[in-house]
């Protein structure tokens, strides 16, 4: 219940910024690449519960999947996090949380719980826009499962909220320059923090 307090605080009071920028950014995806500016995608989220998730359209649109690419302004979007700032959409709309595990589609969720059944923790917590494992830099379903569930057992508003602020550089300066690693901001995994 604090953390989605939490949630709906900073996102109502950041409004007057978070409101001008998204649009300010569909009105460039607009004018550089055309329509549509957004796009919905399945996702699974708490429990498991399917719901659709909000993003800026970084890719090109030919009708083959296999075909597109990322979008010139497309990769500059992506390599600051800011294609997922529509998904305070999804924070409103309670699906989402600030910060949480990055949300899965179905498929994908399926394959990773199969193959590492560790990563079923995860669902616990409500997915979130940033995360331990998307501010680390973490790769590898392992290692994302463990820091996942690292982060479900130390979830607190401090946490959120040093995640929220790293989030935010990384959004300034981009990711290769921005992320730390995930010990920094969860610890080792034996109890401590680093």
């Amino acid at each position: 219940m604090k953390k989605r307090l939490f949630d709906l605080a900073l996102v109502i009071s950041s409004s007057p910024f978070w409101v001008p920028a998204i649009g300010a950014l569909a009105l460039a995806v607009w004018a550089l690449d055309g329509r549509p500016v957004f796009f919905l995608q399945s996702r699974v989220g708490r429990e498991r519960r399917p719901f659709s998730i909000w993003k800026l359209r970084t890719m090109t649109t030919e009708a083959d999947e296999k075909l597109r690419r990322p979008t010139r302004l497309g990769r500059w979007l992506r390599a600051r996090g800011l294609d997922e700032l529509p998904q305070v959409l999804n924070v409103l709309a309670g699906s989402m949380s600030l910060v949480g595990p990055r949300p899965l589609s179905i498929s994908d969720a399926e394959r990773l719980v199969q193959s590492h059944p560790p990563f079923a923790e995860r669902f616990r917590v409500a997915p979130g826009i940033t995360g331990a494992a998307q501010v680390g830099g973490v790769r590898g379903a392992a290692l994302t499962a463990q820091v996942d569930l690292q982060y479900t057992r130390r979830c607190s508003i401090a946490l959120d909220a040093a995640l929220l602020m790293r989030t935010v550089w990384i959004n300034v300066v981009g990711k290769s320059k921005g992320t730390r690693p995930w010990q920094s901001l969860l610890g080792d995994g034996t109890g401590t923090h680093g």
